[in-house]
């Protein structure tokens, strides 16, 4: 069945790094376009990355460009976050996403924390 495991999530201070990682099974990942969302406590779920299926394209969210990177790994079915410079204002849950636009499929894994605090 279709999986995306996200890890890497934790506790870090301001100024921090941290990499996350979404590891997928169970569907065609290079078909898919992957995404990287986040949703902090009483706020609409948000659009951090997004890189399409052979890595040739990345976008970010304002709030995160120059800090965050989005990669690929098709070989390893895996999409990593590198969040450098971290602020408390990145503190949410992190949700990875496989979306195939020309099959309507659209997939989400289950979330990690990431909190940013001293």
């Amino acid at each position: 069945q279709v999986q995306l495991v996200e890890s890497g999530g934790g506790l870090v201070q301001p100024g921090g790094s941290l990499r996350l990682s979404c590891a997928a099974s169970g569907f065609p990942f290079i078909s898919y376009i992957m995404s990287w969302f986040r949703q902090a406590p009483g706020k609409e779920r948000e659009l951090v990355a997004v890189i399409t299926s052979f890595g040739g394209s990345t976008n970010y969210a304002d709030s995160v460009k120059g800090r965050f990177t989005i990669s690929r790994d098709n070989a390893k079915n895996t999409v990593y976050l590198e969040m450098n410079s971290l602020k408390p204002e990145d503190t949410a849950v992190y949700y990875c996403n496989a979306q195939n636009r020309r099959t309507g499929s659209d997939y989400w894994g289950q979330g990690t924390q990431v909190t940013v605090s001293s």
